[in-house]
């Protein structure tokens, strides 16, 4: 099969790849980039920690062909903070403690912020159910559904 050529924004960065037409996003995001926060959990896009932003949309990098991130916008967890510092939903994951191992986070972070966007102020309801997608086999949901709502100053300690 012929390459295909690509122009796309990762993280703020204008990129040029020449990539198998069957190249993966996540793949691409890994392989070509070398960008390793994107995890592969299910391979089937129903677990959520390979979740990307594309135009600040969540989307499963393991389901989405790198061809049609041509001319988009993608985020990573890796671009998410600007400046050295951390993006707030990343703050307050980090404060919340709403992780275990760690594996799910970069995709539960963009999620999060992809919801925020959408919705400043969500309710617990909302949250848990724009969250769904996103999969925790380590550690309850409560933390995490706290770490949310600590941006819309919803939950304090």
């Amino acid at each position: 099969m012929t390459p295909i050529e690509l122009s796309l924004t990762v993280n703020g960065e204008r990129r040029a790849l020449t990539v198998p037409p069957q190249r993966l996003l996540l793949e691409m995001l890994q392989r070509d980039l070398h960008l390793t926060g994107t995890k592969e959990g299910c391979g089937v896009g129903v677990c959520g920690a390979c979740t990307v932003l594309m135009d600040g949309r969540p989307v499963s990098a393991c389901l989405v062909l790198a061809a049609h991130a041509d001319g988009h916008e993608v985020t990573t967890i890796e671009g998410l903070g600007r400046d050295g510092q951390r993006h707030p939903v990343q703050a307050a994951f980090l404060e919340w403690s709403a992780f275990q191992c760690g594996y799910c986070t970069p995709g539960m972070i963009l999620a999060a912020t992809a919801l925020l966007q959408e919705h400043p102020a969500p309710s617990e309801e909302e949250i848990r159910e724009y969250m769904s997608g996103n999969i925790c086999r380590c550690t309850g949901y409560m933390d995490i559904i706290r770490a949310i709502q600590s941006c819309t100053g919803g939950a304090k300690r």
